[in-house]
């Protein structure tokens, strides 16, 4: 990637830096839907989304919860954490569509968070951001019923997206809230006969 392209997405990094990912990191495409990470996984190379969108999620008894997304110029901070001290995930990730990823070698980045003080801005704000995701994810569980919840999630997906419509099947919201299909299906029929949403096969749109 040229310097101009990767300093005008982070531009705190300088020329050195960018010659520095440029010489020894990866970039890679992959397709929409494919895990890139599994819980107890180690962790080799720190993902950072340069285009396209990630979904970060944990599982309990079978089920699914989001964590976070991630979107371009962003990075996972709970990769970063592993792989800064050689360890194993704690998450998932996957590509909500096709994405591009610049992979930072884990073996590595102890020395350029060193040799290069400005990588330290993207790790810190990203830990900020998670913070208030997963402060924000456990609100919405202990505060909020699942018409709340759903609502929530769909109003950051089409933030994420930039539209209205949000391509997604009732199983694949059950799978971020926790929940069932079932349960799902139930509240957004009962959200379009508030007027809140309008349903169609694997859409919704938010009115």
């Amino acid at each position: 990637m040229a310097f101009t392209d990767l300093h005008k997405q982070f531009p705190f990094f300088n020329k050195t830096l960018v010659d520095t990912i440029n010489r020894e990191c990866d970039i890679i495409t992959v397709p929409h839907h494919q895990e890139i990470l599994r819980k107890g996984q180690y962790v080799k190379v720190i993902p950072v989304v340069l285009k396209g969108l990630l979904r970060v999620y944990t599982t309990h008894d079978d089920k699914e919860l989001l964590l976070y997304h991630i979107k371009a110029s962003e990075s996972c901070v709970m990769s970063f954490a592993a792989g800064i001290k050689n360890g194993t995930s704690e998450i998932y990730a996957q590509t909500l569509e096709d994405t591009e990823i610049l992979l930072l070698p884990a073996d590595r980045l102890k020395k350029w968070l060193q040799q290069y003080p400005e990588l330290n801005l993207l790790f810190n704000s990203q830990y900020e951001m998670r913070y208030a995701d997963l402060l924000n994810t456990i609100e919405n569980m202990v505060f909020h019923k699942m018409d709340e919840r759903i609502l929530n999630l769909l109003h950051d997906k089409a933030a994420l997206t930039n539209s209205q419509i949000i391509k997604i099947s009732h199983q694949a919201l059950a799978d971020d809230l926790a929940t069932s299909r079932e349960v799902i299906s139930r509240v957004l029929k009962k959200l379009e006969n508030d007027n809140k949403l309008v349903l169609s096969h694997q859409t919704i749109k938010i009115l």
